[in-house]
């Protein structure tokens, strides 16, 4: 009977390692491909925005946006950041520089930082319903967004951020949302911020005095 117990605890001993290594080998899937991040990555966006100067008077314009992943560098928090140069063209053939910001990941968390303003532009893994306070590393008040699994037009798994859906139909409208594409990274971005006239005569009329829109939309992508 005793020479049988270690003949026992090496096989339970065996069991074990062995259900170890197949969690191992399927661990929790991130789905960080929701954001690629790769040095030579680009994607080119077509715009459309309108620009509210006061009551009846507003400005439309058209181009084109591109952002490529030109380096990286290692942060105090021995962080890898990427470096986007995002250029603009109104025909995709002289591209004028437009601004520089970075995309990092930060445990399960992308923060993407425009003008010294930190913000958590996306979790991981995407689940639908997710809530997360956006300004978590800035100093400034919660500002809530929300994560929704949406029918894609291809194969690939879409998901909506949805930042900020208000409109009290008397002083403001802000209707902003992202879209990003598994495998390809932000497809869509839509920005909506304006105010109503709220004088006497106008209030309630939604008659816009200020404000803008923006609506970005994927045309292409790739790695250089």
């Amino acid at each position: 009977m005793n020479k049988l117990v270690p003949i026992v605890f090496l096989v339970v001993l065996g069991l074990f390692f062995s259900c170890e290594r197949k969690l191992d080998e399927n661990p929790i899937e991130l789905e960080f491909d929701f954001q690629p991040l790769e040095v030579g990555n680009y994607w080119v966006y077509e715009v459309e925005e309108t620009i509210y100067f006061g009551e009846n008077d507003s400005e439309d314009d058209a181009y084109f946006l591109q952002d490529i992943i030109q380096s990286t560098y290692i942060n105090e928090a021995n962080e890898v950041v990427f470096i986007i140069q995002r250029s603009k063209s109104y025909d995709q053939l002289e591209w004028d520089p437009l601004e520089q910001y970075t995309l990092l990941r930060r445990g399960n968390t992308l923060i993407r930082t425009i003008q010294n303003q930190p913000v958590i532009a996306l979790v991981f893994p995407p689940s639908d319903g997710t809530t997360w306070d956006s300004n978590n590393y800035l100093n400034a008040p919660e500002d809530l967004f929300e994560l929704k699994t949406i029918a894609a037009n291809s194969s690939n798994k879409r998901i909506q951020i949805n930042q900020e859906e208000a409109d009290d139909l008397v002083t403001y409208r802000d209707h902003r949302y992202e879209v990003f594409e598994k495998g390809i990274g932000l497809v869509e971005d839509y920005e909506e911020v304006i105010t109503y006239c709220s004088r006497n005569d106008c209030l309630g009329d939604q008659l816009i005095d200020g404000g803008s829109k923006l609506h970005m939309t994927i045309t292409e992508h790739g790695k250089l």
